[in-house]
């Protein structure tokens, strides 16, 4: 039997062909909405976006010919860069649903390289990339959207701050987006629970960055900076946070940068049991509030920058 992937509709361009068929889920069957070479035009595009469930599935088998579509649509300068931007993330979204469902963790692992790249190849193309890919966050508390978006936002802070090479914002994309990879070991209903945790759930939600590090330990292919930001995601500048109480200098410094991005993504979105901020509110009560929580620095850095490519 064929297998099926889903991809966002706002992943593909209006009038130009795709190379993949298309197929629609009618009653748990697929159905061939379009043929490989055929266009979708825009109004049909609108018309998908307006429905709950905004998404065509593509054949397993045709799945590098999504991958290789999403890569010449990013890479193609007549398109202006917000189209490219939402291509993009669209396709991204998918891709890390897919990462995140993927029993095995290094194929997972190994799968997110091409991804990353991808973001740090259009951040090099275009100098306005960070603030169309900051600017189209989804708002919506979801595992792979938050996953997706905290690493965005930490590409874009690492790279203000001084991470320049291919191999640093790679380890830093990539440990930022398995940052709650060991949230796979916490039960469901604690993750899902509609409403603050009692005091065993919050103790077993806090195990997460040691799973997450045993899930790392056996792949060769992981840097020591990508299971940082697994592991000290949650440790916090004044010594009070958790797996290990770090004070800020012993935090490794991708981990502070995915600590504040992390927290950040999670004030501004919605979730079942509270209203998202603004980002201009977020950002005020992290400075006010929650400084002595993070890195001072980054913490400027977030404030004067980040917050310049919200509002733009």
């Amino acid at each position: 039997m064929d297998k099926y992937f889903q991809i966002r509709v706002n992943s593909l361009i209006p009038d130009r062909p795709t190379s993949f068929d298309l197929f629609v889920l009618i009653n748990k069957h697929y159905v061939l909405y379009m043929r490989a070479g055929d266009r979708l035009k825009e109004d049909k595009i609108k018309n998908f976006e307006n429905r709950a469930n905004d998404v065509f599935f593509v054949k397993e088998s045709e799945r590098q010919l999504y991958k290789d579509y999403v890569h010449t649509q990013v890479n193609d300068s007549n398109l202006p860069a917000v189209q490219r931007a939402i291509i993009l993330r669209e396709s991204s979204y998918s891709l890390v649903e897919e990462l995140f469902e993927q029993p095995d963790v290094n194929v997972a692992l190994n799968d997110s390289k091409q991804m990353i790249h991808q973001f740090i190849e259009f951040m090099d193309q275009e100098p306005d990339s960070m603030a169309h890919l900051i600017g189209l966050s989804s708002h919506d508390f979801y595992t792979y959207n938050h996953s997706l978006d905290v690493s965005i936002y930490c590409l874009g802070l690492g790279s203000v701050v001084g991470f320049s090479s291919v191999q640093d914002l790679a380890d830093l994309g990539r440990g930022s987006l398995f940052h709650d990879i060991g949230k796979r070991h916490v039960s469901a209903d604690i993750i899902c629970k509609k409403g603050p945790l009692d005091d065993v759930e919050w103790a077993q939600m806090k195990r997460h960055p040691a799973y997450g590090l045993r899930i790392l330990h056996d792949n060769q292919d992981v840097s020591d900076a990508i299971r940082a930001c697994v592991f000290e995601h949650h440790e916090n500048h004044m010594g009070n946070g958790y797996p290990q109480e770090l004070k800020g200098p012993d935090i490794h410094p991708m981990a502070r940068i995915v600590a504040l991005c992390d927290t950040y993504d999670a004030l501004t979105t919605k979730r079942s049991y509270n209203e998202p901020m603004s980002p201009s509110n977020a950002l005020t009560l992290m400075k006010d509030k929650l400084a002595g929580r993070f890195d001072p620095e980054l913490l400027k850095a977030m404030y004067s920058v980040l917050f310049k490519m919200k509002a733009s």
